[in-house]
């Protein structure tokens, strides 16, 4: 078995597929609001990995100084991971953990990592025991329930933590701004459709 970890963003053409297309079956499109997010992150120090296996695409990671985060979380010296993904078929290799590892390392000066968790969602990615396993501890969470897509279904969003320094600062998120869903990727469980036509397209439950 083959593994090959490659830093995608800025890189040559032969990778832009996956900045935008993540490992999600959607067709590679040049989506504008992740155009822009791109456009505002790069410069910041945002950083997406992909694992290869056997050359095949099976894991990713993007993490991001928290001034270029994809969701609404502030703190001193706080990187966030806006998402990780490995794919079904290739779990029971400890990829997760391999893929944090890397995070870890490439932003050494981090006083902790943030991200968020998901209890009951519907979606299979970002979920709590996923990323307490992962290393990351819940500092709180809030119910909420789509307006349009499910709106029987409450669930939980959690802002995950995980120091680095004796003395990190714990992060804060902005749960008012939650609300509105992300834009940042497509395939994100949050994801905030244009089409939609809403400003906020969860309430709290």
């Amino acid at each position: 078995m083959a593994i090959k970890i490659v830093e995608v963003v800025g890189e040559s053409d032969k990778y832009e597929r996956f900045l935008y297309r993540c490992l999600a079956p959607h067709p590679f499109k040049r989506f504008r609001k992740r155009t822009q997010y791109l456009e505002m992150a790069a410069p910041k120090g945002l950083q997406k990995e992909v694992l290869f296996m056997d050359g095949d695409a099976v894991g990713q990671i993007e993490y991001a100084p928290v001034e270029a985060s994809g969701y609404p979380i502030s703190g001193d010296g706080v990187w966030v991971m806006n998402c990780i993904w490995v794919l079904r078929r290739a779990k029971g290799h400890r990829f997760g953990k391999m893929l944090v590892r890397r995070m870890l390392d490439a932003a050494a000066d981090a006083s902790g990592f943030a991200t968020v968790g998901l209890e009951d969602h519907p979606s299979p990615w970002l979920r709590l025991p996923q990323m307490e396993y992962l290393g990351f501890r819940s500092l709180g969470s809030a119910g909420m329930h789509h307006k349009v897509k499910h709106p029987e279904v409450c669930f939980k969003a959690h802002l995950m933590w995980m120091p680095v320094r004796k003395d990190a600062e714990p992060p804060v998120l902005d749960w008012k701004a939650l609300l509105s869903g992300v834009d940042f990727c497509i395939a994100h469980p949050l994801y905030r459709a244009e089409r939609l036509g809403l400003e906020e397209v969860y309430e709290e439950c």
